[in-house]
């Protein structure tokens, strides 16, 4: 396995079980996780949504996120254009689907998207509902069917990632589930042999995240940790992937939230302050700026992959997100093979979560289209990975 194929897993895997160790304590304070876990609070999969290593809906979407991308590669491919985000939003309304969330405003739309479509809607273990975000919620079951017009002459030529107007959530939420599924898009947009710009890893997060996320700070936050997954699978040393972010971020109208939660995170991180108490003064995760500093600490302050993860889930607040987005940053840095053993063995959807890591990893090498050098294999691709 190349190391960059061992960051792709380790991303989407460390999100994972930053997820399902988080979320047993999610909400808890810090005093209540360490009187009921011990001193040094929560540092194994304990019970949660029926079951030990489960993961929640931040996973999940994190899943459709890199399908919908795969997706839109596809069709790209065979079509000659794809818009990704549109693509991508019919991803997440396949997950809505598997919510058992579909209301008489959304019924039409789902009637186009038949539960068999595709490999990962099959997956049974996706089809439960783990405390999925409200503002997801509310935002997809708005979405109709005459939104979903992704031609090309209303979109421009694959590669775009222009949002239309009327895909823009309409909500001023800043909630964390945008950015929580967003990890995905910068293995996505990762080129091998290039030195990375990623820019279009940022935008692309801003845009996905749009789609059910009005406020800007959720959605720079969103953009932030995708160019940050890119830019540590790459390689980069985390001071510089945090500079290059910083930069990004500077760029777009509205960013005091998102880049002063940046700034506090690298400061504290540089303090003398105690853990506990740094994390404190980031807040507790309730809003997506909150949920980034936090993971950004934790992977400055943590000297492991697991000591970051530790750190990101046994404090006050929304320890799920934390430990998902820590885990999907840590994961990138370190690797698949940092994530300790009996953290991966129990985790839910473990074969899942690496064969799609691999296939963002593999996807710019798949020979499609009528001309194909391996027919079976690229008909293989397009069941997989439909185009829509």
């Amino acid at each position: 396995m190349t190391i960059y194929r061992d960051r792709f897993r380790g991303c989407l895997l460390g999100g994972a079980t930053g997820d399902a160790l988080g979320a047993p304590v999610e909400n808890m304070s810090r005093a209540g996780i360490l009187e009921r876990f011990g001193p040094s609070g929560i540092t194994r999969y304990a019970e949660a949504h029926g079951g030990r290593g489960r993961i929640t809906a931040a996973t999940q979407m994190s899943l459709f996120t890199a399908e919908g991308l795969l997706r839109a590669w596809v069709r790209g491919c065979l079509e000659g254009h794809a818009s990704v985000p549109e693509v991508t939003l019919r991803a997440y309304l396949r997950w809505l689907h598997t919510q058992r969330e579909t209301t008489a405003r959304h019924s039409a739309g789902a009637a186009q998207l038949p539960a068999g479509d595709g490999w990962l809607i099959q997956q049974a273990a996706l089809h439960s509902r783990r405390s999925p975000g409200s503002t997801c919620l509310a935002a997809l079951e708005e979405m109709r069917p005459g939104m979903l017009d992704d031609s090309p002459d209303e979109h421009g030529p694959r590669g775009t990632h222009g949002l239309p107007p009327d895909l823009t959530a309409p909500n001023n939420s800043k909630g964390p589930c945008a950015l929580v599924r967003n990890a995905p898009i910068g293995l996505f947009m990762w080129l091998p042999r290039v030195r990375q710009t990623p820019q279009h890893a940022f935008q692309l997060g801003v845009d996905l995240a749009a789609l059910t996320h009005g406020h800007p700070t959720g959605q720079l936050a969103a953009g932030a940790l995708a160019a940050l997954v890119l830019l540590l699978a790459d390689g980069r040393p985390p001071g510089e992937a945090l500079a290059e972010t910083r930069r990004l971020v500077e760029r777009y109208p509205r960013h005091t939230e998102t880049l002063h939660a940046i700034e506090q995170a690298e400061i504290l991180a540089g303090s003398e302050l105690p853990h506990a108490r740094a994390l404190e003064e980031l807040g507790g995760g309730q809003a997506a700026e909150e949920v980034l500093a936090i993971a950004i600490y934790c992977v400055l302050a943590g000297k492991s992959f697991a000591e970051v993860i530790l750190l990101a889930v046994n404090h006050d607040g929304n320890s799920q997100a934390t430990g998902a987005v820590a885990g999907n940053l840590a994961g990138a840095r370190y690797g698949m093979a940092a994530i300790p053993a009996d953290w991966l063995a129990p985790l839910e959807l473990r074969a899942v979560i690496c064969e799609i890591a691999d296939d963002i990893y593999n996807y710019r090498t798949w020979d499609l289209g009528a001309d194909a050098r391996k027919p079976e294999l690229a008909a293989m691709v397009v069941s997989k990975y439909p185009g829509r």
